[in-house]
């Protein structure tokens, strides 16, 4: 619409104020509720209007959200990459990732939506919020997930990372105060079954992974929890990008004075600084910015269920390009644990 009345050969001024708003109204206009052929007519036209809109757009959060889910997944195998082929602090990683990433998000938000953060900031009951998230939600669950990918391999970090939802689960039970529903108990059965096989390859008398590489995505899965638990009376307030890009920010700045990641920053060749930047941007910022699109096209439910494309990302590429290899006990775990994700979404 705006390319036809664009250039000074076809329309200026008010003229072309005019026309754009005859046309946008005409797009919004209902048609009357007549009988006759010519009124039906305009209705049908009306639907198959809006259906087609719908599917594209439909069709658009689809694509983001899976996108989005793909490139959380990769994400790790970024960093499972990085922690094989070079000396790199898993502290620095966490440290470096939040800062950056969190930083991208600001820039964006001063930019179109700065009253809402510094409505956020400057209401204490709000910010204490916002600082617990940053330290038991983005922390925790960052850095004991980078611990994780390092101690195992990223499909099973990200895998154990899922079983989140049985804490959601069991808090909101708790909560509200009512019994566990059939599919959560059934989620909750095939979270336990997908966990054992993950820790033991089907052998109870030993463990498959490292005992301290299960202890740390165990407690990934719980910083992940608290980030879905602790921001849920700001987060229809201020939005989910301002709220965790803060967070995210906060907790690297705090981590950096004790850290210092300037002063012992890795020795990294091109391609590892290039792993770096994806990890940041593609698996961070992009991806969360995917998903928020998804969410806002299709809806959470359907987002949160697309969104489990992310360890099955995270197992595949782990597999193509980093070599790992997954025992038939860790793939069938593996799928237990996403179908538990499903019944339980």
């Amino acid at each position: 619409m705006t390319s036809k009345l664009a250039g000074p050969e076809n329309q200026t001024g008010a003229h072309a104020a005019e026309a754009i708003a005859e046309e946008a109204a005409d797009e919004e206009r209902v048609p009357s509720d007549g009988r006759d052929a010519m009124s039906r007519a305009q209705r049908k036209a009306w639907r198959e209007r809006l259906n087609d809109k719908a599917a594209r757009q439909a069709l658009v959060g689809v694509v983001a959200t899976l996108a989005g889910g793909t490139f959380w997944g990769f994400s790790g195998t970024c960093a499972s990459f990085l922690f094989e082929n070079y000396d790199i602090d898993t502290m620095w990683l966490t440290c470096m990732r939040q800062i950056l990433a969190g930083a991208t998000f600001l820039i964006v938000v001063l930019m179109f939506d700065r009253k809402r953060l510094f409505g956020l900031l400057t209401t204490p009951k709000h910010l204490k919020t916002l600082l617990m998230l940053a330290a038991f939600g983005v922390f925790f669950n960052q850095f004991f997930y980078l611990l994780a990918v390092r101690l195992t391999n990223a499909g099973t970090a990200t895998v154990l990372q899922c079983l989140q939802l049985v804490l959601i689960m069991a808090y909101t039970c708790v909560t509200v105060r009512r019994l566990p529903r059939r599919r959560e108990l059934a989620g909750l059965l095939l979270a336990f079954g997908g966990t054992y096989l993950i820790a033991t390859g089907g052998d109870p008398t030993q463990l498959a992974i490292p005992p301290e590489g299960l202890a740390v995505g165990l407690i990934a899965a719980v910083g992940a929890a608290c980030m879905s638990i602790i921001p849920t009376s700001i987060l229809p307030i201020y939005g989910s990008a301002i709220v965790t890009g803060t967070a995210m920010f906060i907790s690297g700045i705090v981590s950096s004075i004790f850290i210092q990641p300037w002063n012992n920053v890795p020795a990294l060749d091109g391609v590892g600084w290039g792993a770096l930047l994806v990890l940041i941007f593609v698996g961070s910022c992009l991806a969360y910015a995917l998903y928020l699109q998804g969410v806002k096209d299709i809806g959470s439910v359907r987002a949160s269920l697309l969104g489990t494309v992310e360890p099955v990302s995270a197992t595949v590429t782990s597999a193509l390009f980093l070599g790992t290899f997954f025992a038939p006990t860790d793939i069938i775990g593996f799928a237990l644990i996403i179908f538990m994700v499903f019944l339980t979404a």
